[in-house]
């Protein structure tokens, strides 16, 4: 079944099939104002700045920043969080941050990281989230494969190079303490940073991660990731949270009860997990339930 909140491909033709025709009708019966009253502006959020920057490779992204606006940085720096899809969460986080500046959980940062223009989601995240697409493709994504798949270790190098480097440049950040938030496609993505650079990060969660794409693929990163850690290849490593809503249809919570219930038999190796399962949640609202316990996984410190 086709995912309308993990592409924007799908999202959008859904949009324009449904949204379009009640906008026409709409409009054919509003009646005509006397006068056109001068646009309001819109409104911009406190302590935020918003600026694009290019990955070494040319792909150019949109960086939503949440920052402390006043006051001394801690001795050793902000903690960050960064936010995939940010055009779609980041104000979401910005605003809880924002609100609770005076307690510890706000002296941080967080990152949205995006895309230039103004729709929630981009058909570039399919590329910057995925390995390469089966080829050929299971039944369930062929509608994709006309569409960019596979840059995620291209999209991991920009993270955790250009764009750290170029925060830490702009603000007093804490090298120890950069964590990572992704939804669905950007779920998945957070496993495979986990799997593939477990030092990356001090804290990682994965929201409905999208655990089926090429056919579970993402088993076999995690597969790797258990052997090296099982035979002491690895170090210290990030922490991991799974969040997932019991109401979504899309993403069986049970597999993400299973990925958790695997890597906490993990523990006696350094690895620490847990996970958030909301009652009431579907897929699309995980997210915005999710805030409060992602900051405070992200920003305390343990």
């Amino acid at each position: 079944m086709t995912r309308p909140w993990k592409t924007l491909a799908s999202f959008a033709a859904i949009a324009a099939a449904f949204c379009a025709p009640a906008a026409q009708a709409w409009e054919a019966q509003a009646p005509t104002p006397a006068s056109t009253a001068p646009a309001a502006p819109g409104y911009t959020m406190p302590s935020t700045q918003v600026w694009d920057l290019a990955s070494d490779n040319g792909e150019v992204y949109r960086i939503f920043v949440s920052a402390p606006a006043g006051g001394e940085a801690p001795e050793d720096g902000y903690p960050v969080l960064y936010v995939l899809d940010g055009n779609a969460y980041f104000a979401s986080f910005a605003q809880a941050r924002w609100v609770q500046e005076y307690l510890p959980v706000g002296k941080s940062i967080v990152v949205g990281v995006g895309y230039p223009g103004d729709e929630a989601w981009d058909v570039r995240r399919l590329n910057d989230f995925t390995a390469p697409l089966l080829d050929p493709p299971p039944r369930q994504w062929r509608e994709l494969a006309k569409y960019k798949s596979g840059a995620r270790r291209e999209f991991l190098d920009f993270l955790t190079g250009k764009l750290r480097t170029e925060i830490g440049r702009r603000y007093p950040t804490d090298p120890d303490r950069h964590s990572l938030f992704g939804h669905s496609l950007g779920g998945l993505f957070a496993l495979y940073a986990l799997y593939e650079r477990p030092q990356a990060f001090h804290s990682i969660v994965a929201a409905s991660p999208s655990m089926e794409w090429n056919e579970q693929g993402i088993l076999d990163d995690e597969r790797a990731f258990t052997a090296r850690l099982a035979g002491g290849k690895i170090g210290k490593t990030s922490r991991l949270m799974v969040v997932v809503g019991d109401r979504d249809v899309d993403d069986d919570p049970e597999p993400a009860r299973a990925l958790v219930e695997r890597l906490d038999r993990l523990s006696g190796h350094g690895l620490r997990v847990r996970l958030h399962r909301y009652p009431e949640e579907i897929h699309v609202s995980v997210p915005a339930r999710s805030v409060t316990d992602v900051l405070r996984f992200a920003f305390e410190i343990r």
